[in-house]
């Protein structure tokens, strides 16, 4: 940018900037030249995030045909040479010749951006592509991409590099069947990683499964082993899984549920249409004490939730009230459940297919149909009605647990007021161990929570004092996914941490009361250290999801060795990189193990955990909710099962295991 103040003349010409911007300067993209000019503002990103988008845009479109009753099976590849291929037996795109582009509309769908069934010509009545970037940006992106169609009794195909057609649509002769094939790999000089996670993989098709009842997507990963020069050895191994469900969500609620103890045993389930859109409930109780609602909109996970899960809440909460004060189950106390109340223990999933969504902004996050609202209320209000009036035994026992829920909110509020009030009597409101930075910006401020007083000494002398705080936490904190409200409030660790952060949690959590922007999990690698931050991550996840949502909770990643020879020292953060150390170094270099944080010197734990021009941070996301979910309940629930076949399952996966 310039620092000089400059004066335009009205041609166009920057008088004194030694510059000229006019026509010359404004450049017209052609085609798919701007997704390859500008590929995050498309798919978001060209790191993982993205790549996985490429996937979601190809199925997607399968997904639209089976929403729109023509495809029933959906099968994906992800093939040994890192390229996917995504087959279903819908209607097949078509490949006559388009009135307005003069191409094939297969050519048209494949190279114009926007051009698609799904912008009010009927191909559609509901899709979640609306706002979608569509398969011509998968192409875009693509080092290579094959759309195989069979259309009319007939097979054709065209295939395109880089978003361009390197052949013409060709007609391959008679074919049985309809349905659409595309092949297509990644452009490994638009993204970051171009290799596909499978774990990402499987928990998006098992959710579209879910979200799709009766709808088949099988899934294929080609292994294939070579040698140095990429010659296979030996044939190709695939691996494969099915997801099909009928029960759809009651399937759902029901898998998320796997491994809690329930309230009862039946998952409700309900469901309706009113305007044209379609909505579908599936909920059950635990016993445990948080909530999993997950809200879609057309087959999109809207994870800042909307009018369709504003609804589903105000309904819920005052059949709860309304039913609880005609069984006579709330004479114990004046005051009305409130949403955290009766949501304490939910599972549940909401679904809409709205033929017009409107959702905010291109990520789609939040549905703002506001006609959607009462749909909800009325169809969930209804039917929750009928289950409230013939089952009396499940109203009692939701309800009871309610009580318990509001007992335990005003023993919270009663808590948090007596700190308040305490804390209004010191010099200071934050917690007396924490060492504070000196910059007042959240966006430049860092908090490490660092285990124990030893490493929290060391960390203190060794940081930033401009922009790095630290808080030591004493031993292993309170395991929230065990523990009502009021027990978290009244657990000293915890309350310093919140009182730290600062955005509170759970029905007070307020983001833009956030003191740091990156608040740092800093633990000793040993089994004790992986154990703290679990919890810690289990805290986050249940009572303030919205740190991790935002990108705001990282891992330190401290060195496991430290090799030197000399005067030359080499940090270690794993074991690969210990043999590349002891080669650089030769065979006699002392090798030392750090068994915590504690034992590392000030200067150390700078130079090799904190500061930022040299340091390694984990960033914790939330790909897929559900499976979050699932995996804090499978390890730090109360079952313990679950657990240890988890580990079991897993034991030879761990690295780097000290006991």
């Amino acid at each position: 940018m310039p620092t000089e103040a400059t004066e335009h003349t009205p041609s166009g010409t920057a008088v004194g900037a030694g510059t000229v911007y006019g026509a010359d300067q404004i450049q017209v993209l052609e085609g798919l030249e701007p997704v390859r000019k500008r590929p995050g503002m498309y798919i978001g990103s060209t790191g993982e995030r993205g790549l996985h988008h490429l996937v979601w845009e190809v199925v997607d479109n399968s997904i639209d045909e089976a929403l729109a009753g023509f495809c029933r099976n959906i099968t994906i590849t992800l093939r040994a040479d890192g390229s996917m291929e995504v087959v279903d037996d819908g209607r097949g795109i078509p490949v006559e010749l388009h009135p307005k582009t003069g191409k094939s509309t297969l050519e048209t769908v494949l190279t114009v951006l926007h051009a698609g069934g799904k912008f009010g010509a009927g191909g559609y009545k509901v899709s979640g592509g609306l706002h979608g970037v569509g398969v011509s940006v998968v192409n875009a992106l693509s080092e290579w991409c094959e759309v195989e169609v069979l259309r009319d009794g007939r097979r054709w195909a065209q295939g395109y590099s880089r978003g361009m057609p390197v052949t013409e649509l060709r007609d391959l002769g008679p074919a049985e069947g309809t349905g659409t094939t595309t092949r297509f790999k990644p452009d490994g000089t638009i993204f970051e990683t171009t290799l596909f996670s499978r774990d990402i993989l499987v928990g998006r098709f098992r959710e579209m499964a879910f979200l799709n009842r009766g709808v088949t997507l099988n899934f294929h990963v080609e292994h294939q082993e070579t040698d140095s020069d990429g010659a296979p050895l030996g044939p190709k191994v695939t691996e494969s899984e099915v997801f099909h469900y009928e029960g759809g969500l009651r399937d759902f609620v029901a898998y998320l549920n796997e491994n809690k103890d329930c309230l009862h045993n039946d998952v409700l389930h309900m469901e309706g249409e009113r305007d044209g859109v379609v909505v579908e409930v599936a909920m059950q109780y635990t016993t445990g004490y948080s909530e999993t609602i997950l809200s879609f909109a057309n087959n999109i996970n809207t994870i800042d939730g909307g009018t369709h899960l504003t609804g589903f809440r105000n309904v819920l909460t005052r059949m709860l009230n309304e039913y609880g004060r005609k069984a006579n189950l709330l004479k114990d106390t004046q005051q009305n459940l409130s949403g955290d109340d009766v949501r304490e223990g939910l599972t549940s999933v909401v679904s809409v297919k709205v033929p017009e969504p409107q959702f905010e902004g291109q990520t789609k996050g939040k549905l703002g149909n506001t006609e959607v609202l009462g749909i909800v209320q009325a169809i969930v209000a209804d039917k929750l009605g009928h289950y409230l009036e013939s089952q009396p035994s499940f109203t009692k026992s939701v309800i009871g647990k309610a009580v318990d829920a509001l007992r335990a909110r005003e023993a919270a509020r009663k808590a948090r007021e007596l700190t308040r009030r305490k804390s209004a009597l010191e010099s200071s409101t934050l917690p007396g161990k924490l060492a504070d930075c000196s910059d007042n910006d959240p966006q430049r401020a860092e908090l490490y929570l660092v285990e124990g007083d030893s490493a929290g000494g060391s960390a203190k002398q060794g940081r930033d004092r401009r922009f790095q705080a630290i808080l030591p936490l004493r031993g292993k904190i309170l395991n929230t996914e065990r523990a009502r409200i009021d027990k978290i409030y009244a657990n000293e660790e915890i309350q310093a941490m919140i009182v730290a952060i600062g955005t509170g949690i759970a029905d007070t959590f307020d983001v833009a009361k956030l003191r740091y922007h990156k608040v740092i999990i800093m633990t000793d690698a040993d089994v004790d250290g992986a154990h703290i931050r679990t919890l810690l991550l289990t805290f986050f996840f249940r009572y303030a999801k919205e740190l991790v949502e935002h990108g705001h909770i990282y891992i330190a990643q401290p060195p496991l060795y430290k090799a030197e020879k000399g005067k030359k020292i080499l940090y270690c953060y794993n074991d690969r990189e210990l043999e590349a150390a002891r080669a650089e170094l030769g065979d006699n270099c002392t090798v030392s193990r750090f068994k915590g944080l504690g034992e590392m010197m000030p200067e150390q734990l700078w130079e090799t955990t904190m500061n930022p021009a040299t340091r390694t941070l984990l960033q914790v996301d939330i790909e897929d909710a559900a499976e979050s979910d699932r995996l804090f309940n499978v390890l730090m629930g109360d079952r313990v099962e679950p657990r240890r076949a988890f580990i079991q399952q897993h034991a030879l996966e761990v690295r780097n295991l000290d006991v």
